[in-house]
């Protein structure tokens, strides 16, 4: 029975419609005619003079993305082509195994460091996404990537490659963060324990009935920056002023956005912000976005140097393994899980 099958991308071939488990209810569904395709999208920063006489500049235009937008995207990144051709390919391949063979990745627990599952928590949702994913941790990358799949066979080789180099533009854009924030350069860099990375492979097939569910619904980032490499099919929209607002690919890009955990070292100056995928009928669309993290005993707190009288502590203490626990067991929600962290005492 097709109902039977635990992945989306083996239940699609069964269908010519959106069964009823994905079929969002009216008030909830995406509303496609209704979003704007806007021409500047979200600021595209270059970081090729980033540690040259440009370094002040660039600074600047990172701080006023973050502040403004919560999202950015960036070119001369540093990450090589032919390691991002590498991952898009070994993604699709991925995703075309036999189903018997991707399977030997199958977990429904949340807290697995290597898994393949669907939609988002299967365990706590009422509607389901319309997503396929394999959730990797990559940092130490010597701690995870035995369990990562052999198949296909350059899948570890080539996906290691592409966790080191994004790994280095995350350490590039943590300072760069700081620095705009007023902070010292290695600031943000230090609140974060061992440091963590994961990352997600994406699958959207295409479907048939797009205006009734969602790749992934409204929702924020719970680390602390995401770094997004997408193929050339939209999917990605952004909640700007109150509007959603597609953004389309650009190639040799990354698009950054802000998560959570920043938003509480920055005392609520950088915004962590609302953000969705979409799916169409006619093409399948992948997306892998690396998720740089505090380690779970990681302490999180506002940055000192940005509290005083003016600007008391928005949020309290708390680790990364409270805050992570509370993010998956909710499910995704356009209200922020840090409303759960708020400082509620008065600054002494």
């Amino acid at each position: 029975m097709a109902t039977a099958k635990q992945l989306l991308s083996d239940l699609i071939s069964t269908v010519n419609h959106v069964p009823s488990n994905y079929i969002r209810p009216i008030s909830e569904r995406p509303n496609l005619s209704n979003v704007r395709v806007s021409v500047e999208s979200i600021p595209l920063i270059d970081l090729e003079g980033l540690d040259g006489p440009n370094h002040s500049h660039i600074i600047q235009q990172i701080g006023l993305a973050c502040q403004q937008d919560g999202f950015f995207q960036v070119k001369n990144h540093g990450v090589p082509q032919s390691e991002i051709d590498n991952m898009l390919r070994i993604a699709k391949e991925f995703f075309r195994l036999p189903e018997s063979e991707r399977m030997k990745n199958y977990s429904d627990d949340p807290l697995k460091t290597t898994r393949l599952s669907t939609s988002f928590n299967v365990r706590t949702e009422k509607v389901a996404n319309w997503r396929d994913f394999l959730r990797l941790h990559c940092y130490p990358l010597e701690d995870f990537v035995h369990e990562w799949p052999t198949n296909p066979p350059s899948f570890r080789k080539e996906v290691s490659e592409y966790c080191r180099s994004t790994r280095g533009l995350a350490l590039r854009l943590l300072e760069a963060i700081s620095e705009s924030l007023g902070l010292e350069k290695k600031y943000i860099d230090k609140q974060l324990g061992k440091h963590a990375q994961h990352m997600a492979i994406n699958y959207y097939p295409p479907c048939p009935e797009p205006e009734l569910t969602y790749g992934l619904p409204g929702h924020k980032d719970g680390n602390l920056v995401t770094i997004l490499l997408q193929d050339d099919v939209p999917g990605l929209q952004v909640l700007r002023n109150g509007k959603w607002v597609a953004v389309h690919p650009i190639p040799n890009t990354f698009i950054i956005n802000i998560g959570d955990q920043m938003q509480v070292i920055s005392n609520d100056r950088y915004k962590s912000v609302l953000h969705r995928a979409v799916v169409n009928c006619d093409k399948e669309r992948i997306s892998i976005p690396t998720f740089y993290c505090p380690s779970s005993d990681a302490m999180i707190r506002p940055a000192p140097q940005l509290v005083d009288d003016q600007n008391p502590p928005v949020y309290t203490n708390f680790t990364y393994q409270q805050y992570y626990e509370k993010f998956w067991n909710r499910g995704l929600s356009t209200e922020s899980c840090l409303d759960i962290f708020k400082a509620t005492s008065s600054y002494v």
